[in-house]
């Protein structure tokens, strides 16, 4: 096989890995580690251990509460927020992990990028979410929910199979992410002030009584 194609490859499978990583951590995981696992591809020897059934097991059952978690208004957020400390270093170790036979200057380079990247689609998940969570019904947050786990799948597909196409399609996501994260945070901002105001009136309106003043002195005549 072409070297160049392998070194295409490589890099397509460690920059998609860590994107789906910030999406959705626990479907990365199954995917890669089934596809190892059933010889449908060949996972780098430090990606190896996505095979193993103990981690197949543990993500197996993450990906099942994530799947209920992520689909209710509100608990899709604070999942979200915890999840800001373990999408975002995973992205990096698989990312370094899938070019870690090469050197390890560049795994170590490939895990500043890969948890770079990490941390931009999961902050356009989380972001996004925040602003779907506005609108009353759960319809949306369902919607979301299904289109990220497609996405997810779709994209570590074409990362395997089109490593040139998924390259271009990751220069056309951080070009998305440079133009909508602004976007994104000033809508955040403005929900962020709503709320505050809420509670600022509210707090108004029941709060204590206001002491009366003492009674005025009546001078006899």
């Amino acid at each position: 096989m072409d070297p160049f194609y392998d070194v295409t490859a490589a890099i397509a499978l460690a920059m998609g890995a860590a994107w789906a990583s910030g999406i959705n951590l626990y479907a990365a995981v199954l995917v890669l580690g089934l596809l190892g696992m059933t010889g449908n591809m060949v996972l780098p020897e430090n990606l190896h251990v996505l095979m193993h059934p103990l981690v197949l097991g543990a993500a197996g059952i993450m990906y099942m509460v994530e799947f209920f978690a992520d689909k209710i208004p509100g608990v899709d957020t604070g999942w979200d927020t915890l999840h800001t400390f373990v999408r975002i270093p995973a992205g990096a170790v698989l990312a370094a992990g899938a070019l870690g036979d090469v050197n390890p200057a560049i795994a170590v380079a490939a895990g500043i990028l890969g948890g770079g990247l990490a941390a931009g689609s999961h902050a356009l998940k989380a972001g996004t979410r925040m602003l779907i969570n506005t609108s009353p019904e759960p319809v949306t947050n369902w919607t979301a929910s299904v289109v990220e786990d497609v996405t997810v799948v779709g994209g570590l597909w074409i990362a395997l199979h089109y490593p040139w196409l998924f390259i271009a399609l990751m220069v056309l996501f951080v070009l998305l992410l440079i133009w909508v994260l602004p976007k994104l945070w000033r809508g955040i901002k403005k929900i962020a002030g709503f709320i505050k105001k809420l509670f600022k009136y509210g707090k108004s309106d029941d709060g204590p009584d206001q002491i009366a003043p003492p009674p005025s002195r009546i001078t006899r005549v």
